[in-house]
């Protein structure tokens, strides 16, 4: 009987661990279910595919109004930067008009954009996702912006942040950079100069001063989004931009077919890697030039022809 008295209480709480961390483990999946849930009911295929033609939204944040100004020579369909084609952008806005706007405004520019309303949503997916970029709000719901900002960088997340929030106070400001923010723009702002500091983060994180980009006889100019070879343009799809930016923004760097996927497609899109292959094929047919190596086993590297030692 005493023996009987010694090991129930010691079985009963080891049952006790097991439920434990079962729950755990049960409300960590429910609360990836949800984000991703969340986010893919907010995807929309028009939003992201399509490029305004014959205007561009100046949106003035903060307020209730979108304002559409002229666009420059050469602006439209054809005008998707090069430079932002390839990249992941994470925008973390609670409020919801704000966060259409700027959704719509960064889609249009050419980049893949996902989407969080809150910071408990928004540290999740910035932490389990590789994204290029994050415009992240300081007042958000559940956790605050700087708190999320903080929790990344602990966690060696490295991606370039732009702090957006209707916060002027200096000591606001000091406290997002002390946190780990790459740059800094209040409410009220039009998406021009957003874009234009998004741009410049990127390029910056990149290891990239010039807007050109040229290895061997390939150059891609990210001022006008032009792709030539030896001076002769290149006509390219909107997934065959974003696969030849990516890789140009990593030139010499070996990517794997993971990686390009994730960047190539946002989060709802279903995603296979096999189907990178077929675009690099159509890019080495355009192209001509022996830029885009394989590299067995890994992945692919953009560089000069003459330091490649793989076979395509």
């Amino acid at each position: 009987m005493v023996r009987q008295w010694v090991t129930i209480p010691a079985y009963v709480e080891g049952g006790r661990r097991k439920a434990t961390q079962w729950a755990r483990r049960k409300a960590t999946e429910e609360l990836r279910r949800q984000a991703m849930g969340r986010v893919r009911s907010r995807v929309t295929e028009e939003v992201r595919r399509r490029v305004m033609e014959g205007g561009h939204p100046q949106v003035l944040a903060g307020a209730s109004v979108v304002r559409h100004l002229p666009v420059r020579a050469g602006a439209g369909r054809a005008a998707v930067s090069v430079e932002s084609a390839d990249m992941r952008i994470l925008v973390v806005e609670d409020d919801r008009d704000l966060q259409r706007l700027l959704k719509k405004a960064l889609s249009e520019a050419g980049y893949v954009v996902d989407a969080a309303s809150d910071g408990e949503e928004g540290h999740f997916l910035g932490d389990t996702e590789p994204y290029d970029a994050v415009v992240l709000d300081l007042g958000l719901p559940k956790i605050d912006g700087v708190t999320v900002l903080e929790r990344w960088r602990k966690a060696g997340r490295k991606m370039p942040v732009l702090i957006l929030t209707a916060r002027d106070r200096w000591s606001d400001k000091v406290a997002g950079f002390d946190a780990g923010a790459d740059d800094y723009v209040a409410k009220p702002f039009y998406t021009e100069e957003l874009l234009a500091r998004l741009r410049a983060l990127l390029r910056r994180a990149a290891g990239i001063a010039s807007p050109d980009i040229e290895v061997g006889p390939l150059r891609i100019d990210t001022r006008s989004s032009r792709v030539t070879v030896g001076g002769n343009p290149i006509k390219l799809t909107s997934l065959e931009y974003r696969l030849l930016a990516y890789l140009a923004h990593h030139k010499g760097q070996v990517l794997s077919r993971t990686d390009l996927v994730e960047h190539l497609y946002d989060q709802d899109f279903d995603r296979d890697s096999n189907t990178i292959e077929v675009f690099i094929g159509r890019l080495r047919k355009k192209l001509g030039a022996d830029v885009i190596h394989t590299v067995r086993g890994l992945g692919y590297r953009l560089d000069e022809p003459s330091t490649a030692e793989e076979q395509h």
